[in-house]
């Protein structure tokens, strides 16, 4: 084999260097939890007041996500009332009707 039929390019390399984390500049924070946190509170208030199964099961969902989400120096109180909230809509609405859930579009 020659050498010139190799295809790499050794001009071309760049090498790797690890970045400093305290260096990088914070461009933005993740609002992901906020707005899942407020979804999950949304979703639960109707739920509760609406008897709608699928809106409790919804707000379970966003508030999981919120709470996967969340960092920890997050507020843990507002994420478990979060979470038991869409518990509770759950449970409320099971205990009003206990017949399986309905879907929306049917």
């Amino acid at each position: 084999m020659q050498a010139s039929s190799d295809p790499r390019r050794p001009a071309k390399v760049i090498r790797y260097k690890p970045i400093d984390p305290a260096t990088i500049p914070v461009s933005g924070e993740d609002s992901v939890p906020e707005y899942m946190n407020v979804l999950g509170m949304l979703f639960s208030m109707f739920g509760l007041m609406m008897r709608l199964k699928w809106c409790a099961f919804a707000a379970l969902l966003a508030s999981c996500a919120s709470f996967a989400n969340s960092r920890a120096s997050d507020d843990t109180k507002q994420i478990v009332s979060s979470f038991m909230l869409s518990v509770s809509a759950i449970v409320m609405s099971y205990l009003q009707n206990p017949s399986p859930i309905v879907p929306p579009w049917s």
